[in-house]
Parts: structure tokens; sequence; C-alpha cells
């Protein structure tokens, strides 16, 4: 299990306790770490049940099913579909819960790609109790919650918003398909502002693309 502990009997995080959550979505396929996250949910009193799913089909089945998740706590690297996948099949719903991003990897081309995708907070699995608690606390304010805030990527950037959301996503190594499914966006349009990336790169590969892109700061 990673590094989201507690030992049994406790006390809370110091500090003022968010109002526990009714029911909470957690999708993850690692066992050992969900349940063991799940129990700590509900040990601090941040929500009353804590639901697990391990697939983005098995989320979005329970999404339909029930729709009084507060939270979703998302993993990225899941087995078949990437978690942010899961996204853009939120807006379908009346009053999407916010998501929350569960991540091992936390470099900031990993954060800004959950913010790319449209997260409200991102958590690495490596955080502890207290960080748990503050995520909880934020987002039940309809607060963000992101390492360092939600500053710009890097002072001069000359590309669109939505050409860095595909920037972003390109630099975690997903294919055109997967980043239409995260930006909700058609083939042909991730395929026109890459090309657009591309130019104002001056590049010719994806490969040249994010090398030249981390050296200028952009990612």
């Amino acid at each position: 299990m990673d590094a989201i502990t507690s030992k049994a009997g406790q006390a809370p995080a110091a500090g003022a306790r968010p109002v526990p959550m009714k029911k909470v979505l957690l999708v993850d396929d690692h066992a050992l770490f969900s349940q063991g996250l799940a129990g700590l949910i509900r040990q601090e009193g941040l929500a009353e049940s804590v639901v697990i799913a391990s697939t983005v089909e098995g989320a979005s089945d329970l999404l339909i099913r029930q729709d009084d998740f507060q939270l979703i706590l998302l993993d990225i690297a899941l087995q078949g579909e990437t978690g942010l996948a899961l996204l853009p099949r939120l807006a379908s719903h009346r009053e999407p819960p916010p998501v929350v991003i569960i991540s091992s990897s936390e470099d900031e081309a990993t954060v800004r790609a959950a913010q790319a995708a449209g997260a409200s907070g991102f958590l690495a699995k490596s955080a502890g109790r207290s960080a748990l608690v503050s995520m909880v606390r934020s987002v039940s304010r309809g607060e963000g919650y992101f390492p360092g805030g939600n500053d710009p990527v890097a002072p001069g950037l000359s590309l669109t918003p939505r050409q860095m959301d595909v920037l972003l996503l390109l630099a975690q190594g997903f294919p055109n398909k997967r980043i239409c499914q995260c930006l909700n966006l058609t083939e042909h349009t991730v395929k026109t502002h890459l090309k657009a990336i591309f130019i104002q790169l001056g590049v010719h590969n994806r490969t040249e693309c994010v090398n030249l892109a981390r050296a200028r700061g952009w990612l």
C-alpha cells in the first residue's frame, strides 16, 4: 500500500474538521490501497460511506445508478481506459460531483494534465492524513486543491488554453484517441491542435514536441 496510512485508534488530524460527506466514489484498481484509503476516509469522519470501483466503466455504471456521490477520487493509471477518460462522461450529469485525481506520479506535468482534463484537485498517493483532510475540506467548500495552486504554466506561453490542454496530455504519453476522450474533442480537432503546436515549436514529431516544450518550461 502507498503512503496514505493511519494507525488504528489514532486521533484525527488536528484542526477544524469538514462536515462528513454522505458518499464518496473511489476509483482505483489496487485493492490494498483502495481498501486502506476507504477505511482512512471513514476513520477520519470525512464520509459516511466509500464505494470502490476498479475501472472507468464500473465507475460510470455506478454514477448512472447512484446520483448521491459528493466526491470522486480517481486514479489516473487504471487498467484499460485511463482514469481521466471518466471526466468527459460526467458532462451528461446534471450536477456532477467534483473529481480529485489521486496518483503515484506527482510531477508537475501529471498535476497539470489533471487540471487540463477538468479535475477539481490532485492528491499524491504519498500524501499523509492531514493532506487528505485538507483536500476534502477545500473541495467541500467548492475550492480546488492543487499543489502550487493554479498559476499559469509559464510566462510568455503562446499556445491557446486548449492547445495547452492537448500538450499536457501529450506529455503524459496519451495517444490521440485518449486525448479525445479526456477533452471531449473529435480526433480531427485534436490533430488540428497538434499541428498548430508542432508549427509553433518548429518540430516534426511528438517526442521532439514534448522535449522542446519541457526545455522551454511549458511542462
